[in-house]
């Protein structure tokens, strides 16, 4: 069967805004060039002495500004430019901070403006004396759900079935993924785990599902939790777990375009 890339995406800045991309380059480790290379994670997590080496480690997102933990976060606009390394979180239209994240003083200073925000949602899970500091170099991605080595696919038919489900439209976007597919049949993605599809001159082994966790819950531009969407895949279609898209490990480096055909 063929499918066809409709949209990509990569998140610059784990748990925050979707960037949408015409091409993304896949890199020999696997993951999208430029996806989750920031992410803002608790002082008290990073300070405790079986953190991971140099911050360089994989970390559950529970420790992030993910919207599992507190989904107010998706009403902060991120946007970070590579080549100027530089990063903006607003709200609302207006900046709350923005700086250099080569630069230790403008870190703290975006570190401090979503600590503020954050402690200021109901919902926040920060202790007192608590914050979030910023890690990652802007450059490296490292910091998915399921560690940096894979690529995320869903098929916008799958998208579409949960919306029917629920009544009403679904942002894709709730569910991260890099890559969305036309031309499926409702979860015919499942169907390629444990074998090889091929995108443009990239083979890629489909290594299994996405599991998906009280993040989707969340509208990604209000913040609120306003689906249930974890119930809606077990209890109408049948999951076993809630899944939504599948894991893909690249076998080369490569890029993938909308447009391009993928084939399995």
């Amino acid at each position: 069967m063929t499918a066809t890339v409709v949209r990509l995406y990569r998140f610059p800045v784990k748990g925050m805004t979707a960037e949408p991309a015409a091409r993304v380059r896949v890199l020999k480790g696997g993951a999208v060039e430029g996806d989750r290379v920031l992410g803002f994670i608790r002082e008290s997590v990073v300070t405790r002495p079986d953190r991971p080496s140099a911050l360089g480690g994989w970390w559950g997102k529970r420790h992030f500004t993910a919207l599992m933990v507190a989904p107010g976060v998706a009403r902060l606009a991120a946007r970070f430019e590579p080549d100027s390394r530089r990063l903006t979180i607003a709200l609302d239209g207006s900046v709350l901070a923005d700086g250099d994240v080569s630069v230790d003083v403008d870190r703290e200073r975006l570190a401090a403006a979503v600590t503020q925000y954050v402690a200021g949602l109901g919902e926040s899970r920060l202790e007192p004396g608590d914050g979030y500091t910023l890690i990652g170099d802007g450059i490296t991605p490292r910091f998915h759900d399921r560690g940096p080595g894979h690529v995320t696919l869903v098929g916008a038919a799958s998208v579409d079935a949960l919306a029917g489900a629920l009544g009403a439209p679904v942002d894709e976007r709730r569910f991260r993924m890099n890559v969305t597919l036309d031309g499926l049949e409702p979860w015919e993605e499942l169907a390629w785990i444990g074998r090889r599809v091929r995108i443009g001159d990239v083979e890629y082994d489909v290594t299994g599902p996405v599991v998906r966790c009280l993040a989707t819950h969340a509208n990604p531009e209000s913040g609120e939790r306003d689906m249930d969407v974890m119930q809606t895949l077990t209890r109408v279609f049948g999951h076993e777990q809630p899944t939504m898209g599948v894991l893909a490990v690249p076998r080369t480096a490569g890029a993938i375009a909308v447009g391009e055909a993928l084939t399995a």
